[in-house]
């Protein structure tokens, strides 16, 4: 880990677990642009150096420059090697045409799991002005239609981007002119960098070329960028002078930049309805008869046209292929081959016949133009890494969405988390989940679903995460309920393996993993299906709008991205069957406390240290999180169905008031109560003394923290201006949170070390909450800091009468509880900040903050930001 020791300690301590990276990386924010690099030939006569804006001096004869030593390759470019120079020839008829210019990350340093990350990709294209081309960055931003008067004003208006100039070295056959590109591989091609990546700044004199290609339809350079990256200075603590948490350092990244060909006539593209999860590109429509501009998004998909389009079902006339990496391990290549071409079935929807296959790498005589480098090529590569993860991100041409190319990435290590996942989830259903290491059929198919997501990435289907509470919970039991529609409607959830089923319901093992389902089929028929009466993406909208329509009668077709602000009960990840998620987390805890009697039995006995016992139990612990955590969403939570304006009713629904009750009553029973089935010795006396009880303390501060955060108050607040007395109101979650808490109190029990933990945890969860955060801040909105507020003046109360009795611990225990809240209620005595604490927020360790979500557990919490507080409470040493 970047942070050492420390923070790798911190993340196995907090139970965290790795979440398959299964969506396409956020786009990262873009450096800002260095100064475009002096042309390579500015030294000449004409041209001094730094001086960009003058005349370059006369080009020379093409063998003067490109000599007989120069190695050239034939391609989109004629490209020139010479000694440790680049250059390009450009045919005449591609200035000014636009290419796709994309910049991967091939090759990262140890701790970086971003190998083969798309790093940023536009639209280029090369200007020739008298002696000079210009490297521009096209804008895609706004489009009229060419019979609009305002077509030629809205070209005119926008101003791309220069972000280099070339002088012209030569003009080759034909006047192709020839420029070095040297320096523009060395550096950085303006925004296409790896620095928001490794936070350093590019140091030129450490990076270089290591090699080109030229392709039919594309150039790619591939060039090794040193960063120089500061140290981190840490404040200093009482005692201690300042220093560096790290030092500075050197990092180094490989980057392969591909100049692509576009499609000489664009595809038609078809309009985005967010009923049906695609990923888009946007553009603003100055369209005629419109009184304002239009927002338009095109969705990604790849360009599939009917061999006879007058058959119902055909083959494409160009179907979309996956070679697979010879670097895969041989016994998974059929796995991955299955999972890859299970799109089948949805396509066969769309009116397509074997629209998507996947082959091993083919041998020259089979095709020998073949190169995984070239983008006409699309590749599922396993990577040597021991991140956990897996994603499938694809390339698309701006103007239509038609994708080009999907390279499909597979990090060694998903098998360690398919492994994990598997037995915490279905181990007590399936008996070859019952021994290890598990056989090489069932990883197989294991693989094979993670492939099957991936692909429908690339195909242009995002995550589906309400997919999963679409369901009665009921029928997830039912063997052919199962068989014919799968436990999840959509392979794109994150919804891994049936835990709700329990061992005498007989299912079949092949049955609790998840397959492409029924949503799978229609939005793969929404996206694909040919509509040759349309002419026009606006004339498909009457057609497209009649299948969406299918969503209202079939709840589970609908489709759902999380926004991030927690409203929609169904959006969680990692769910079975959230609906109710009273029930499904209910059936699944049975059988993890299954999981838990056959851990000291998995563990092997073959004379090495616990470690297995250690990973198995940790992820026992992370798979209670997220079941405890599914709840939670029902807690201010809303039914919501995405709805367009000729579908009547209300788009959200608050969650009935004796349905969230329910579930804060299941929280009270399976997270404030120390769930003693977690603790068995028999697991326990195995491990370091300390762990499980701190790994209980953080589990329940964080959920707690979850439970009162600000954005749930509010929408218990807009839950009760909306139906009042019906609603679940903040002061209710109070008062059945503190009956849950100090049980011990009404009976005057003894409080043993752990529920004293737990008091101390939701006192400091309510005093946290005191302060306003967020909008509230600058707003003033109250997020039910006047409810927390009373609430601790009541608690306060309570404990006092309470803290006489019992056990000194006891007396202590409930004394020092009184004084935190006396403190928290005079404004006159905040505490001192933590240094520790605010170092570690100011590097993005806390709640919310984490943009990395392999370390994220139930609704992203972010782990860390629980070890912060308790590091700011005094409860835990740095």
């Amino acid at each position: 880990m970047r942070y050492g020791a420390m923070a790798a300690a911190l993340m196995w301590t907090l139970g965290t677990v790795a979440v398959q990276a299964q969506t396409p990386p956020p786009a990262p924010t873009p450096a800002p642009s260095p100064t475009p690099a002096t042309p390579t030939g500015a030294s000449r006569p004409g041209l001094p150096p730094g001086m960009m804006g003058l005349e370059p001096g006369e080009p020379r004869p093409f063998d003067k420059v490109i000599t007989a030593e120069a190695k050239t390759q034939e391609g989109l470019f004629r490209v020139h090697s010479l000694k440790n120079k680049l250059y390009f020839e450009i045919p005449k008829a591609l200035l000014e045409q636009p290419l796709l210019m994309v910049a991967n990350a091939t090759a990262v340093p140890a701790g970086q799991e971003h190998v083969g990350r798309t790093l940023n990709q536009g639209v280029l294209r090369f200007v020739q002005k008298q002696n000079r081309v210009m490297l521009q960055l096209v804008s895609q931003d706004s489009v009229s239609d060419p019979g609009n008067p305002m077509a030629e004003a809205v070209r005119l208006s926008q101003r791309d981007a220069i972000l280099t100039v070339f002088p012209i070295e030569a003009f080759g056959k034909d006047g192709a002119p020839v420029i070095e590109v040297t320096r523009l591989f060395n550096s950085e091609v303006g925004d296409f960098s790896a620095r928001s990546m490794v936070r350093g700044s590019v140091d030129s004199n450490r990076s270089y070329i290591d090699h080109a290609k030229a392709f039919p339809g594309s150039v790619r350079v591939d060039a090794v960028h040193t960063y120089a990256v500061g140290a981190m200075p840490m404040p200093g603590m009482p005692g201690l002078p300042n220093f560096a948490l790290t030092p500075p350092r050197s990092l180094s990244v490989n980057v392969a930049y591909s100049l692509v060909q576009l499609p000489s006539t664009p595809m038609v593209p078809r309009l985005m309805d967010d009923r049906v999860g695609f990923f888009s590109v946007a553009r603003n429509d100055f369209g005629a008869g419109m009184q304002a501009v239009k927002r338009e998004r095109l969705i990604t998909r790849w360009r599939l046209e009917k061999k006879d389009p007058s058959a119902a079902l055909s083959e494409p006339v160009k179907p979309i292929v996956w070679y697979i990496d010879k670097a895969t391990p041989t016994a998974l290549v059929p796995h991955i081959k299955k999972g890859v071409e299970a799109w089948n079935a949805a396509f066969e929807a769309a009116g397509f016949l074997n629209a998507v296959q996947a082959r091993p790498y083919p041998t020259p005589e089979e095709d020998p133009e073949f190169d995984p480098e070239d983008v006409r090529y699309s590749v599922i590569r396993w990577v040597p890494s021991p991140t956990p993860n897996a994603y499938g991100p694809h390339l698309a041409d701006p103007r239509s969405g038609e994708i080009l190319n999907a390279n499909i990435v597979l990090f060694h290590n998903i098998l360690q988390l398919q492994h994990d996942w598997y037995l915490t989830q279905v181990g007590p259903l399936d008996p070859r989940a019952q021994r290890l290491p598990l056989p090489d059929d069932l990883m197989g198919d294991l693989i094979a679903f993670v492939v099957t997501h991936e692909v429908g990435h690339s195909l242009g289907f995002p995550h589906n995460m309400k997919s999963s509470s679409l369901y009665p919970v009921a029928k997830l039991r039912d063997p052919a309920w199962l068989k014919t529609m799968g436990h999840v409607p959509s392979i794109m959830d994150y919804s891994r393996f049936n835990y709700v089923v329990q061992p005498e319901d007989k299912v079949d093992p092949a049955l609790l993993i998840p397959k492409i389902g029924p949503y799978d089929v229609f939005a793969t028929r929404w996206g694909y299906t040919p509509i040759p009466d349309a002419k026009t993406p606006e004339e498909e909208r009457p057609q497209l709008n009649a299948w969406a329509r299918e969503q209202d009668s079939k709840p589970w077709l609908r489709f759902s991205a999380p926004k991030g602000d927690g409203g929609d009960a169904g959006e969680n990840l990692e769910a079975v069957g959230d609906a109710d998620p009273v029930t499904a987390s209910g059936w699944g805890l049975r059988n993890l406390k299954r999981v838990v009697k056959m851990l000291p039995a998995l563990a092997p006995k073959d004379g090495q240290d616990d470690r297995t016992l250690e990973e198995l139990y940790r992820a026992t612990w992370s798979q209670w999180g997220r079941e405890i955590g599914h709840a939670m969403a029902v807690v201010g939570g809303y039914e919501v169905q995405n709805k367009h304006n000729d579908q009547p009713g209300a788009i959200a629904v608050p969650v009935p008031k004796a349905q969230q009750a329910r579930a804060v009553k299941f929280l009270s029973e399976e997270l404030l109560t120390p769930p003693q089935w977690l603790l068995d010795p028999a697991v326990t006396q195995r491990l370091r003394t300390w762990e499980p009880s701190t790994v209980l303390a953080l589990y329940q501060r964080g959920l707690l923290r979850l439970l009162l955060e600000p954005g749930r108050t509010q929408r218990l607040a807009a839950q009760e201006a909306q139906l009042g007395a019906q609603a679940y109101r903040l002061d209710d979650l109070l008062a059945d949170l503190r009956r849950g808490v100090f049980t011990e109190l009404k009976a005057g029990a003894p409080i043993d070390a752990n529920r004293r933990g737990l008091q101390r945890q939701y006192v400091d969860t309510l005093v946290a909450r005191l302060q306003p955060v967020g909008l509230a801040a600058l707003t003033g909105v109250d997020n039910g800091q006047a409810e927390v507020r009373a609430e601790l003046r009541d608690l306060k109360g309570w404990i006092e009468a309470q803290a006489a009795t019992g056990s000194r611990a006891r007396r202590a225990h409930l004394s020092a509880l009184a004084s935190t809240i006396e403190r928290a209620l005079d404004p006159r005595a905040a505490p001192a900040a933590n240094p520790l604490a605010l170092l570690l927020r100011g590097m993005g360790w806390a709640q919310g903050a984490s943009h990395d979500h392999r370390y994220c557990w139930p609704a992203h919490a972010g782990d860390l930001d629980v070890w912060i507080q308790a590091v700011e409470s005094g409860e835990r040493q740095p």
